[in-house]
This record gives structure tokens, C-alpha cells and sequence, in this order.
């Protein structure tokens, strides 16, 4: 049981197997094609001038979210690139949300720094990205949050907003926020809720809580989803402000109220629902794998229709994309669901590189920077990186005749998560078929982590 245990928190984080590289085509080169319609990048940095991003800004067009996605998990120019397009997309095509790979317990505090200033990013960082979250207390997100909470320092009636989709954790302010609101709007049901949530609340750090509650017998974790699939089909019967009729005249707020009362209820019966799968059983495994990747897109949909922001959501290239990298651990991806739910006002981008460093865990168990060298030939990268450009923009749905063939054929491409070397480093990838849009970069470097993630976070 701990090999499988551990075996879900890799897939979590990473993406499945290794495939054999495809043969180098003998068809014409495809470089001379996607040079014409390759965009150059000035810089991967988010400072300074952003001019030479505005065919990104023609490339996505009206999309509601932009998917924004990362080779390696611990890359440099992977965070600061995508705090550089949030900032363009922001100041040019008015979109006012970030989304992350990480807890919506944990979206919801770094939210209030950004919205209000509450808080120390820093240590909200360091006791929030923990356990498989451990990869995202680095400087480049710290430097993005900062960005955002003067952004809104400076434009307070017209925010920019920072959320988490994940389910791996569901902190105490996700209990407290449903709670102190059936308190105030049901106040009849509160012992019933009290019955139902009992014990669950964390009142440890998200390393402890999480590696615990992996450590509970099945039974016991089926026993908790059904409790908090009750809480929440209760909490979903009522009417908005039942009872409430004063406080509603003084907010007029009590059907929003409600609503966000569901959804935070709505993100701990999905983390008791996620952890509710048996980890023994590998088709359980992937089934588990394809419930959080649809609960990501759920909550990244439910969030921009309720707030009406744009969306920029950060996830690994394998859960932006269109369709899956791994069909055997991950039936489907999070991209995938939110192409069926937004259409074309769902925008995939890649990011790839040739050669460079991240971090990973290594085989040994300890986290370390790890350095790759150019991309072999045949892979996907090796092209790429064959046009002039050192780093570039490319929309692959409007890409040359030239390149269209090349473009939608499966090759080697990486795919590296948190552990190296391991399983989920290359996967057989045609790049037309499964983004939209893809950002090569030359090299990157490792990014710099504000705390080493902890074992937990493989």
C-alpha cells in the first residue's frame, strides 16, 4: 500500500511513461515553413517591454481561458514566461484571473493577499505549497504575486485575481467559511454540519494532514466522501437566506453568499472524493487520475463564469492539453474538459525547450537541479529548435501547408514532472493535435525554490 501511495502522489505531479523515439522523417524539412510563421520572443522576463507578445494576444482571440503549460515543473523561464504573458494579457486583453495547479484552500489566502493585501505572501507560500504542492514556493511565484497585489494597489475597482483548482488539500478556512455561513444563514442545521465535517478540519501543517489521511484505511476514506457529499447535497437543498431576511436587506449579498458557500463545500467533499479511490488498484488509479483532472476544469469553469474573468491557468503541458499525453494513467486531461465545456474559448499553449535544468527528485530521494543537453533527433524539440528564432510563439492551427503534416505527427517530446529520471519524462506527442499554440525556448534553467520540497511532494 505505501508503493501505491506513493505511487499517486508522483502521478499527481507527473505524467505516465516513456515511449521510444520516433525515426527522423525523410519528408522535406518542415523548419523553412515554421520560420515564416514563427514570432520571436524578446525576453522570457516579465519586466520591461511587451510589445513582441501581441501576436499572442491575436492567437488567442476571445478565448475565456488560456491554458498555459510547462515541460518541466521547476523551470525558470517556464514561471517567469507565463508571469510574463498574465501581465500582457492583463494590460491588453482584460484578463483579470490567474489559476494554479494547487489547493482552492490555498488559492483562497494567497486571493486575499493579492485582493487585500492580508497576509505574508511569503509565509503563506511556505506553509501552503507543501506536500505535492512543494514545487510552487519559489521566487518567480512569489515575484507574480507581488506583481498582482500592486496591480491592484493600483487599480482597486478593477482587480486581478489569483485562485487554486486543485483538490489535494482542503484547508480549515474551507471548513470555517461553510460553517460560519450555514451559522448565519441556517443556524438549525449548524449541529448537523458540526455531525458531518467532525474530525475532518485540518489543525496540522498540509505535509502532516495530507500523509495522514493518505495512511487511512479505504473504508475509512469512502466513510468521510460519503459525509461530505452529504454536507454539501444539504448545504445545496436550501434557499439562499432562508431565514436570513434582515441580513439579506443590509448585504443583498445572500444568494452570492450561498453560491460560494456550495463551492467551497463543493471543494472538500472533492478532495474526500479524490482520496476516496483505491490506490491499490491501478485501474482505480487512473480512474482517480481523470476525477481530478475534471474537478480542476470544473472548478477553473465555475470560477470564470462566476466571477466573469478571463483566465490564465498554469498547469504541466499534460493537463492543458487538448487530449491526453498518457492515455493509460490519465484517460483524460483538464484541457480536454474544458475544450468540451468553453469550445474554442478554451486555448491550449505549450512550452517546450531544448536543452537546460529543473528541478526534480532524483533517484536517490533528494531534490536537485537536474541538466538535460539538446534534444535528440527525431523529437519534436529538435525541429523546433532548428528555427532561427531562439525563443518564439507559434500558432499551430494556422501553421503552413508546409508544416501541417509534421505538425500532426506524434514524436518524442518531453514531459518532465517531479521525478528524474523516471516514468513520464518523453511521451509521443503531435504537437498540432493536442495545443494550439506552442512556446519554444531555446534553454532554461532551474527555477530557485524558497524552501526544499519535501518527500511528500515527489
Amino acid at each position: 500500500m505505501r508503493q501505491h501511495r506513493s505511487t499517486l502522489l508522483v502521478l499527481l505531479l507527473s505524467l505516465g511513461t516513456v515511449f521510444a523515439a520516433a525515426p527522423p522523417s525523410p519528408a522535406q524539412s518542415p523548419v523553412p515553413a515554421l520560420e515564416r510563421d514563427a514570432h520571436p520572443l524578446r525576453t522570457t522576463e516579465p519586466q520591461g517591454n511587451l510589445d513582441d507578445l501581441r501576436p499572442v494576444g491575436r492567437m488567442v482571440k476571445d478565448a475565456r481561458v488560456v491554458g498555459l503549460g510547462e515541460a518541466t515543473h521547476s523551470s525558470h523561464e517556464f514561471f517567469a514566461m507565463k508571469h510574463r504573458v498574465f501581465r500582457y494579457l492583463v494590460e491588453e486583453k482584460g484578463f483579470r484571473s490567474f489559476a494554479l495547479e494547487g489547493s482552492w484552500s490555498t488559492g483562497l489566502r494567497l486571493n486575499d493577499y493579492v485582493l487585500r493585501g492580508k497576509g505574508d505572501p511569503r509565509r503563506i507560500m511556505r506553509e501552503e505549497f507543501q506536500s505535492i504542492y512543494s514545487w510552487w514556493n519559489n521566487a518567480d511565484y512569489l515575484n507574480l504575486l507581488k506583481w498582482m497585489r500592486s496591480y491592484n494597489s493600483r487599480h482597486p475597482h478593477d482587480p486581478v485575481q489569483f485562485m487554486g483548482d486543485d483538490f489535494g488539500y482542503a484547508g480549515p478556512e474551507l471548513y470555517d467559511q461553510v460553517t460560519g455561513y450555514v451559522a448565519k444563514a441556517h443556524p438549525t442545521l449548524l449541529p448537523r454540519f458540526a455531525e458531518l465535517y467532525g474530525g475532518l478540519r485540518p489543525t496540522t501543517s498540509v505535509d502532516a494532514h495530507v500523509n495522514g489521511y493518505l495512511k487511512r484505511p479505504l473504508a475509512e476514506r469512502k466513510e468521510i466522501a460519503d459525509r461530505t457529499g452529504r454536507a454539501l447535497d444539504l448545504l445545496k437543498r436550501q434557499r439562499p437566506g432562508a431565514g436570513t431576511a434582515r441580513e439579506a436587506g443590509e448585504t443583498g449579498e445572500t444568494e452570492e453568499a450561498h453560491a460560494w458557500a456550495v463551492q467551497h463545500a463543493t471543494a472538500i467533499n472533492q478532495t474526500a472524493q479524490g482520496y476516496a479511490f483505491d490506490f491499490d488498484d491501478p485501474q482505480q488509479v487512473a480512474a482517480g487520475m481523470r476525477y481530478r483532472d475534471a474537478v480542476m476544469a470544473d472548478n477553473v469553469a465555475w470560477w470564470q463564469q462566476h466571477t466573469g474573468d478571463k483566465v490564465v491557468l498554469s498547469a504541466h503541458d499534460g493537463h492543458v492539453a487538448l487530449r491526453t499525453y498518457d492515455p493509460k494513467h490519465y484517460p483524460k486531461v483538464q484541457g480536454s474538459f474544458l475544450r468540451d465545456k468553453l469550445g474554442a474559448r478554451y486555448v491550449s499553449i505549450s512550452m517546450t525547450f531544448d536543452r537546460g535544468s529543473f528541478n526534480a527528485t532524483g533517484a536517490d530521494g533528494r531534490v536537485r537541479a537536474h541538466t538535460v543537453g539538446p534534444a535528440k533527433p527525431g523529437s519534436n524539440e529538435y525541429t523546433l529548435d532548428r528555427v532561427r528564432h531562439r525563443d518564439y510563439v507559434l500558432d499551430l492551427r494556422t501553421a503552413p501547408p508546409a508544416a501541417r503534416a509534421w505538425l500532426a505527427t506524434a514524436r518524442t517530446t518531453r514531459s518532465i514532472g517531479t521525478e528524474y529520471p523516471g516514468p513520464g519524462a518523453e511521451f509521443q506527442i503531435a504537437l498540432a493535435r493536442s495545443h494550439d499554440i506552442v512556446v519554444h525556448l531555446h534553454q532554461v534553467g532551474a527555477a530557485r525554490l524558497l524552501a526544499a520540497p519535501s518527500p511528500a511532494g515527489k
